[in-house]
């Protein structure tokens, strides 16, 4: 795996389950758990602390995780972390989302369910409470998040670890077509559903 670097000792952990672009890099101490999506271009760079990414989470296109020595960075459970989006010695909680561009400083503990805005900056040694939506730079917490927020933010989770399993299933280089198929079809909707959704289903 060409995006897989040993440093130290240390060898970043993928499940099989788990599907991370070539053109992402892993450094080091990284853990990532089942059914992650890693993204081209993100780099996780575990040289100086250890970086976990629980089970079910994605780190989305050109995201960058760090941290500092004795530090760890965490994106907890079902993470959603969005395109350009760095992490520097944070903890993401469970089925939290940070926005696309969205800086998150050392020490901040962001609260389960919540959502920071996209470009926001969140500074280093904020505690930011469950389910609270958080914007602006600096970030400020303006509002609870509701619960369709929550369930909107656990769908596109949920698309996520589909595509996981679809690269995994299907992704590979080819050389580009000169031209458009004839017959080209369009995009399936998606039929993916959360695990919130498959419970509210079957109860």
């Amino acid at each position: 795996m060409a995006y897989c670097y040993e440093f130290k000792g240390f060898v970043p952990v993928v499940p099989e389950e788990t599907y991370v672009h070539p053109q992402a890099v892993l450094i080091g101490n990284v853990i990532l758990g089942k059914e992650c999506y890693i993204g081209p271009g993100a780099s996780l760079r575990g040289d100086f602390g250890k970086i976990v990414i629980g089970d079910g989470a994605n780190v989305q296109d050109n995201c960058i995780i760090h941290t500092f020595p004795g530090r760890d960075a965490v994106v907890e459970t079902d993470g959603h972390i969005g395109h350009g989006a760095i992490l520097h010695g944070c903890i993401v909680g469970q089925n939290a989302l940070v926005g696309m561009n969205a800086v998150i400083m050392d020490g901040v503990e962001l609260g389960a369910e919540s959502i920071v805005g996209a470009q926001a900056f969140v500074r280093g040694e904020t505690v930011i409470p469950p389910r609270s939506m958080v914007v602006g730079a600096p970030a400020k917490v303006i509002r609870e998040v509701s619960e369709k927020e929550v369930a909107w933010k656990t769908r596109g989770t949920a698309e996520y670890q589909q595509l996981a399993r679809d690269c995994l299933a299907g992704l590979k280089p080819v050389e580009p077509l000169r031209e458009v198929e004839t017959d080209r079809p369009d995009m399936a909707p998606s039929g993916v559903v959360s695990i919130q959704e498959a419970r509210q289903q079957t109860s």
